[in-house]
């Protein structure tokens, strides 16, 4: 199965990838990984005083923070993943990669407020959900 397993450094992050170390059928050789986390581009004003190669590290940067342990965790199980960062609005990055690549499961962690809080405040998992054609495991 192909997998893209969307992370964004929060605790949420490390409990689904909990959920998936502790079942076997998520974790394992016979399927391939693609790790993505979705960078918030700087707002433009703030994008135009800074040289574009300034940016660019600035996004790779913060990729690296959120990537570095999820790239530990892979490791340590023997897994191999691929490891990507994309800049723009999470869910509809997380939907459309999905798409375009054919993954066949994208698996991401939600806060679980709720029905009503993701109406309300628009969650990312909700607009993955609404966005992607794409199986999507939401963990707790």
């Amino acid at each position: 199965m192909k997998i893209l397993v969307a992370v964004d450094g929060s605790p949420f992050t490390r409990r689904m990838l909990a959920f998936l170390a502790a079942h076997d059928g998520w974790l394992g050789a016979q399927h391939s990984y693609t790790v993505l986390y979705c960078v918030a581009p700087l707002p433009h004003r703030a994008a135009a005083f800074a040289d574009k190669p300034d940016v660019q590290a600035l996004y790779r940067e913060d990729a690296e923070n959120v990537l570095k342990p999820v790239r530990a965790f892979f490791q340590r199980r023997g897994l191999t993943a691929q490891f990507a960062h994309r800049i723009g609005p999470a869910a509809s990055t997380i939907a459309r990669l999905a798409e375009q690549q054919r993954f066949d499961l994208v698996v991401l962690g939600t806060h679980g407020r709720g029905a009503l809080a993701g109406l309300v405040l628009g969650s990312v998992a909700t607009k993955v959900l609404s966005l992607c054609r794409t199986p999507v495991l939401l963990v707790r």
